[in-house]
C-alpha cells in the first residue's frame, strides 16, 4: 500500500515538472515573437520621417535655386535698360548745357576764392582769381546766369556766419561788375558754415571753408 502511494505521488510530480517546463518554454517563445514587432514599430516612423525631411530639404534647394535665376534675369534685364537709356540721357545734356557745356563742365572752370578769418574783403591772391573767372564768363559764358555762394567757416553762430557768408559773395559780385561782368547775370547766396568744403577743426580745413564759388544756374 504505502508502495503504491509513493509510486503515486512520484507520478504526479513527474507530471507537473514536465507541464511546468512546457508552460515556460511557450511564454518564452510569445516573449521572443512580441521583441521584433515592437522593434519594427519604432523603427518604421523613423525611415518614413527621413524620407519626408529629405523631401522637404529637397523642394527647398529647387525653390532657392530659382529665385537666383530669377534674381539673375532681373538684374540683367536692368543693365541692358541701363545701356539703352545712357545714350538718350547724354543728348538730352549736350542740348541743355550752355553754350557747348553742362554745368559740371562750369562749376570746374570757375576757381574758388578765399578770405581771411571773419573777413569779407578781398585780398590780391582773390582779386587775381576773379579776373580769371571773368574772363571764363565773358568768353564761353556771357549770357549765363552764376550764382555767387558766400560759405564760412564752422566758428561762430549760424545766424553770424550766414551774414559773413552774404558780405563775401557780395563782395566777389562787386568786383566782377567792375570787370565788365554783366550784373544782371550775378546773384548771390550765403550757406554759413553749412556746407564746408573739407571736414575738420584745424587752420588748415578752416582755411579751405572761408571762400566763394560759382554755380551756373541758368
Amino acid at each position: 500500500m504505502k508502495k503504491s502511494m509513493v509510486t503515486l505521488l512520484a507520478g504526479i510530480s513527474m507530471a507537473a515538472l514536465l507541464t511546468g517546463g512546457c508552460a515556460n518554454k511557450e511564454t518564452l517563445k510569445s516573449e521572443e515573437a512580441v521583441v521584433p514587432a515592437v522593434a519594427k514599430e519604432k523603427v518604421a516612423p523613423a525611415k518614413s520621417v527621413d524620407s519626408a525631411e529629405q523631401a522637404r530639404l529637397a523642394e527647398q534647394a529647387r525653390l532657392a535655386e530659382q529665385a537666383r535665376l530669377a534674381e539673375q534675369a532681373r538684374l540683367a534685364e536692368q543693365a541692358r535698360l541701363a545701356a539703352q537709356a545712357q545714350p538718350a540721357q547724354e543728348s538730352v545734356v549736350g542740348r541743355n548745357a550752355p553754350q557747348g557745356a553742362n554745368q559740371a563742365t562750369a562749376e570746374v572752370a570757375f576757381e574758388a576764392v578765399y578770405f581771411d578769418f571773419d573777413k569779407s574783403d578781398l585780398r590780391q591772391d582773390a582779386r587775381d582769381v576773379l579776373s580769371k573767372n571773368a574772363e571764363t564768363i565773358l568768353k564761353s559764358f556771357a549770357n549765363a546766369k552764376i550764382q555767387i555762394e558766400g560759405h564760412c567757416d564752422e566758428r561762430g553762430s549760424a545766424e553770424y556766419n550766414l551774414a559773413l557768408g552774404e558780405r563775401r559773395a557780395k563782395s566777389v559780385q562787386k568786383y566782377l561788375t567792375t570787370i565788365r561782368v554783366k550784373p544782371e547775370n550775378l546773384s548771390i547766396i550765403s550757406y554759413g558754415k553749412e556746407k564746408p568744403a573739407v571736414a575738420g577743426s584745424d587752420e588748415a580745413a578752416w582755411s579751405k571753408n572761408r571762400r566763394a564759388e560759382f554755380v551756373i544756374t541758368k
